[in-house]
């Protein structure tokens, strides 16, 4: 869709753009209703200010539509389709790391590990996994709460462009 096209659509279309990127009403209702945006940057400014600081039930909530890293996200979903894409460079030998690491990080933290993995590789996501797994659990939901609003700005961008982006 394109800015301008959001910029002016209905709320319910814009929240059926926004959602998948951060699926939390408080988040995605304040970013429609602070339409218009001049750009892009804009945009992805405003839902990461917007969004912060995430409650605990809200990144738990949103952690609801987060596959665990390393595995292939399952159903039809906006939400599946896109973690799909994110975390297409990771192989068989590196899920199999991850699946301990996951398996830790669960045993610890009683949720889903989450991390950013467009931009990353397998062995980066490997060690933010075991750097992080030294976090106390106040400082673990700090960094949950900016990954979520990270992979919230890159869903965002890729969801929305100016008329230069599509010429």
């Amino acid at each position: 869709m394109l800015l301008t096209e959001f910029n002016s659509c209905t709320h319910d279309v814009a929240v059926r753009v926004v959602k998948p990127a951060l699926d939390i009403p408080r988040w995605y209702d304040a970013l429609v209703d602070g339409r218009p945006y001049a750009s892009i940057a804009a945009l992805t400014d405003a839902a990461a200010q917007v969004a912060a600081p995430l409650t605990a039930g809200e990144i738990d909530g949103a952690l609801s539509h987060h596959p665990r890293i390393g595995e292939r996200a399952q159903g039809e979903s906006a939400e599946a389709a896109l973690a799909r894409k994110e975390q297409s460079g990771v192989d068989a030998a590196a899920a199999e790391a991850l699946a301990a690491g996951n398996r830790a990080y669960e045993e610890t933290f009683d949720r889903v590990f989450l991390v950013r993995a467009a931009g990353r590789t397998a062995d980066d996501i490997l060690a933010l996994l075991q750097q992080r797994l030294g976090n106390a659990p106040e400082q673990e939901l700090a960094v949950i709460d900016q990954q979520l609003r990270e992979i919230a700005a890159l869903r965002l961008a890729g969801a929305i462009e100016t008329e230069g982006a599509r010429a």
